[in-house]
């Protein structure tokens, strides 16, 4: 009897075995961005991944992770926070080695940026 549950969730890293041993987990952006997902902004009940803040990722093959973000204003209270906390938790994805995360301003953010699970949450349909 087979006793894969093909309804389980997939790994976010993946490592592959060889005749020569297991490799280590290759990083992918899916990973990343499930990282992210565990942000959230503490004055809105979203994630900042869904809020439409991180405006890129881009990922290395020596495991450096850059990202680009905002914040839904300039004078946000968790300016100094939530880049912390999206480096905080790329870093512990498997088989990231550095992130650095930055804050830009342009474009400016904006409701449109949002997924359609925020604005749902948000009830802004």
């Amino acid at each position: 009897m087979n006793d894969i549950d093909a309804n389980a969730p997939v790994p976010a890293t993946v490592g592959t075995w060889t005749p020569g041993g297991e490799t280590p987990p290759k990083l992918t952006e899916d990973a990343v961005i499930a990282a992210c997902q565990t942000v959230y902004d503490p004055e809105i009940p979203v994630n900042v991944y869904e809020l439409g803040l991180i405006y890129a990722i881009e990922i290395a093959g020596d495991g450096l992770v850059k990202v680009e973000m905002t914040l839904t204003a300039p004078g946000c209270p968790s300016a100094q926070e939530l880049p912390m906390q999206i480096r905080e938790a790329i870093m512990a994805v498997d088989g990231v080695t550095e992130c650095d995360v930055d804050v830009v301003w342009n474009p400016p953010w904006d409701p449109s940026r949002m997924t359609d699970d925020a604005r749902l949450a948000l009830n802004m349909f």
